[in-house]
């Protein structure tokens, strides 16, 4: 206060002025309405600034919960494409089996693996050296996972497992010149066997008479013949059937269900009863099974 007023009468009178009326003010709306439509006044002139000085707040605060919903979004869709899928493939079998019910197995009683153990695996890399179709998938040794296992994808089989890492697995596609797969034509049981022809989405059956019961738009299945595949998953659809008088073997092509070209995730397949364990602190899970009765009509 001596530093105030030691600056000048002017600056101590103009002081002594605005605490009086700050003291009238105070009381004076304390006790009256009457400046209520200047609070008000003041309070329309001060909201630009209080928008303003909240601004980067609420702008943090939105860009944090839309990266966080977006975050969230991406692992829902991602769990909801693997469980997609390995309901896509349980479902594979059902063409086959509704035709082995009405054909030939009138005698028998067979339970039927409808939900073999599968395995989830991505695409890591696809090897380009000329006609090899070979794929990497990110899932080896560690997840139990050995060669000459099957692997498919939503639509059919895909090819099988030649080399298996720690990490990853290098699986050889149907449509490799060195393939070959035991197949059975789904409309009458016919077995055969279908080989790679080094061609993307082309299959070969060599081995098959000219008069043989196989026409165009005929589904070929997995036999189950050699233990590798089991029975009943698509393969491939007849497309092209040829005959020549001086040869006694037809020439039959057919085109891969599975889309070799484009499929990012597969499965691998165990058909074995005992399921393989997947890490040291999960609990083995028996394997389903679902028995199908078929009796005689």
């Amino acid at each position: 206060m001596k530093l105030l007023f030691a600056q000048g009468p002017s600056l101590n009178t103009r002081l002594l002025v605005a605490i009086l009326a700050s003291i009238a003010l105070l009381v004076t709306d304390y006790r009256t309405q009457h400046l209520q439509p200047l609070r008000s006044a003041l309070s329309i002139a001060t909201y630009p600034i209080q928008v303003l000085a909240s601004l980067p707040g609420d702008s943090i605060k939105s860009l944090s919960d839309t990266v966080f919903s977006y975050v969230e979004l991406q692992k829902e869709n991602r769990r909801l494409k693997e469980t997609q899928l390995i309901d896509a493939a349980k479902l594979l079998k059902l063409a086959a089996l509704e035709k082995e019910n009405i054909r030939l197995r009138v005698l028998l009683e067979n339970s039927f693996q409808l939900g073999e153990q599968v395995l989830i695996a991505e695409l890591l890399s696809v090897k380009l050296a000329p006609y090899e179709h070979t794929v990497v998938v990110n899932k080896g040794t560690r997840f139990g996972v050995h060669p000459e296992q099957p692997v498919l994808d939503a639509n059919g089989i895909v090819g099988q497992v030649i080399r298996a890492l720690p990490s990853s697995s290098e699986v050889m596609l149907i449509t490799d010149p060195d393939h070959a797969i035991p197949v059975e034509v789904n409309r009458n049981g016919l077995r055969t066997i279908a080989f790679g022809t080094g061609l993307p989405n082309r299959l070969q059956l060599p081995f098959l008479a000219k008069n043989a019961d196989i026409v165009p738009g005929d589904l070929l299945v997995t036999s189950g013949l050699g233990g590798v595949f089991p029975a009943g998953y698509p393969v491939a659809v007849v497309d092209k059937f040829e005959t020549r008088p001086d040869k006694s073997f037809a020439n039959i092509y057919a085109t891969p269900k599975a889309r070799l070209e484009s499929s990012r995730e597969f499965l691998i397949v165990w058909s074995d009863s005992t399921p393989m364990f997947l890490g040291k602190d999960q609990e083995p899970q028996p394997s389903e099974k679902s028995e199908t009765e078929h009796a005689e009509p």
